[in-house]
């Protein structure tokens, strides 16, 4: 495990329909993604922060979007697909897990913005290659199995006031 130093270098990966739908359900608040960045890279070298948001032509996305680039976040975006039968479907497990393995031989923390459990072999998978891996979530709806399998586990349900808007 890499330790904690000014010049290590971190990269910020934020799911971001993942964070919108527990902010929601549990405060029904948006995040502070400013804070977000800012208390991520904690003082540390960001080498690239990125967040995967997803298109579902919502009104005021495309300026959610745009702040999000003001912030400094890059923006992956993915339009929501619809099946047959009305169901709806978009997540970025895969996109995000290839990116952070991309990532790996140039940072030495991912921060992983998540509270999803399918992201515990990813951070198993990171710290094996030497990589720290810092989880931020809201601990009611993270996965046990994702928060044993970081370096360190931030829950933003400690700190309401700095994360959410």
């Amino acid at each position: 495990m890499t330790e904690i130093h000014p010049d290590q270098r971190v990269a910020i990966l934020a799911d971001a329909q993942n964070l919108y739908h527990t902010a929601q359900s549990l405060y029904s608040r948006n995040i502070d993604y400013s804070s977000l960045l800012e208390k991520g890279t904690a003082g540390r070298a960001l080498t690239r922060a990125i967040a995967y948001v997803i298109r579902a032509d919502s009104p005021d996305e495309e300026r959610f979007f745009d702040a999000l680039v003001d912030i400094g976040f890059e923006t992956k975006i993915k339009d929501i697909k619809t099946f047959g039968d009305g169901s709806k479907k978009a997540d970025w497990d895969l996109g995000i897990a290839l990116d952070a393995v991309s990532l790996a031989n140039h940072v030495d923390t991912v921060v992983l913005c998540s509270g999803d459990g399918d992201f515990e072999r990813l951070c198993s998978h990171l710290r094996h290659e030497g990589v720290r891996v810092e989880v931020m979530s809201f601990k009611e709806s993270t996965a046990e199995e994702l928060v044993d399998a970081s370096d360190a586990f931030i829950d933003l349900s400690e700190r309401k006031e700095t994360f959410l808007l």
